[in-house]
């Protein structure tokens, strides 16, 4: 694997201040807001000077329990291309349930969800990760994510099961040392025996970001500095290996470009500390790695990382006795994460063994970000509907699952105000009306819920 050396996350609302911050190796795009054949000029500015990009994938839901969607798997194949990327990367996560696999309506997260650390949903999980594999042209690395619940009777702590994903199918990894002390504090889990348990030879780079602690819930925010304790398990995890990149993550609450500067410093220092550690020790205990300096100072040296080889297990044959274990896993898999989303999203029961505590801290977790997505991705609407913007969404929210993507999300709520009369008759409703009729199409699907939205709007527009 290649050196990576320092990166920032790419975002819109800082590239300018990406492009001018020194010593920035390269960055990472988030793949669904990329469009192959409309880059944005910052990033093809970044790569005419050999910064590297890589695409970081948010939807592809490799741990749910259907296959990887072809479609998706296209798109981040294109990405990576488009952007002569070294590799692609994307979650241990599921993102969406239910559908034909279990007969039960589809519901969409609008966020990362974890996996349930069993023998069942690793099966699944490196069936789906070999399927990504054979459909990308470069390398996949998959990402540790954040949870503020556990699933009951897990059966692997988080180092065993990277552990045996990693094994089983030569898959990258990329380690989140935020998302390890995410888990640290939600979910009493040492990040230190997590870093022991690992693959260090299979780690492709390493995320750091900041969060918030409320109630005793660490919430893995993106918005917020990069805290000490952070720092420290990336010292910790860089005294045991030197990892190809580290990358600093900002998604909300942007700072000025110096604050981000100096977050980068912090990092730089702390893999420093943890550098000066491991060449201290014997070399029958680490072995030697070769140092490498950026014109910002010193970076994250490289290891010789050995090229993964996937294991050569093939898709079960139709009809096999193989191809039906392997359905049965897969329905097991998918009943109980339909039936977790569901009381996550549609306020359904909780599912025995699970905290409701923590369970209604998810759930108000993902309403809350559903309400800032849509806010961004239809920036009318709170404009429109002013400070009552967000509770009209939470209120929304609890009801009415997301069932195709945010911009469906933003005219699912919008109708659903004009359809069930929530909004008074004034300057709001008719600009709320407007908007949508202009965003749903001239003929929304007939017998359709936008269909009969709109027939309520055209009606109330005659008037």
């Amino acid at each position: 694997m290649a050196r990576l050396g320092t990166g920032i996350g790419w975002r819109p609302e800082i590239a300018d201040a990406v492009e001018r911050m020194p010593g920035i190796d390269w960055v990472e795009a988030v793949a669904e807001n990329v469009c192959p054949g409309h880059l944005p000029e910052s990033l093809l500015r970044l790569r005419e000077r050999g910064v590297t990009v890589v695409p970081h994938g948010v939807s592809l839901g490799l741990g749910g329990a259907d296959r990887p969607d072809e479609a998706r798997l296209t798109a981040l194949a294109e990405r990576a291309q488009a952007l002569g990327s070294p590799l692609v990367t994307e979650h241990i996560a599921f993102v969406r349930a239910g559908g034909p696999l279990t007969a039960t309506p589809r519901l969409e997260a609008g966020h990362l969800l974890p996996v349930p650390r069993t023998r069942d949903a690793l099966d699944v999980l490196c069936a789906n990760v070999r399927l990504a594999q054979a459909a990308l042209p470069v390398p996949l690395a998959v990402e540790n994510i954040a949870a503020l619940l556990a699933w009951p009777g897990e059966e692997l702590t988080e180092g065993q099961f990277l552990y045996e994903l990693a094994d089983r199918t030569g898959v990258r990894l990329l380690i989140d040392v935020a998302n390890l002390h995410t888990n640290h504090v939600n979910r009493g889990e040492d990040p230190s025996k997590a870093l022991a348990e690992l693959p260090l030879e299979a780690i492709a780079y390493v995320h750091v970001a900041g969060g918030f602690e409320r109630d005793g819930v660490w919430h893995d925010s993106h918005a917020h500095p990069v805290p000490r304790p952070v720092l420290d398990i990336l010292t910790d995890l860089t005294s045991r290996v030197a990892p190809p990149g580290v990358l600093l993550e900002r998604d909300e609450n942007f700072p000025e470009p110096g604050e981000l500067e100096r977050e980068l410093v912090s990092i730089r220092e702390a893999v420093e500390r943890g550098a000066r550690t491991r060449t201290a020790l014997p070399a029958t205990v680490m072995p030697a790695a070769a140092g490498t300096v950026t014109a910002s100072g010193p970076a994250p040296e490289a290891t010789a990382v050995p090229e993964p080889v996937p294991d050569s297990v093939p898709d079960p044959a139709p009809g096999s006795v193989a191809d039906a274990r392997d359905a049965a896993v897969r329905q097991r898999l998918g009943l109980a994460q339909a039936a977790l989303l569901s009381a996550l999203v549609a306020g359904t029961p909780v599912p025995e063994g699970f905290d409701r505590v923590r369970l209604g801290v998810q759930a108000r977790a993902l309403a809350a970000k559903r309400a800032d997505v849509v806010a961004k991705v239809a920036p009318e609407l709170p404009l429109i509907l002013g400070g009552g913007y967000r509770a009209a969404f939470l209120a929304y929210a609890q009801g009415n699952p997301m069932r195709g993507g945010y911009r469906q999300d933003a005219l699912d709520f919008a109708g659903r105000l004009l359809l069930h009369g929530d909004l008074a008759e004034g300057r709001a409703r008719r600009e709320l009306r407007r908007w949508w009729l202009d965003r749903s199409g001239p003929a929304p699907r007939p017998g359709s819920r936008l269909g009969r939205v709109g027939q309520v709007g055209r009606s109330l527009i005659r008037r």
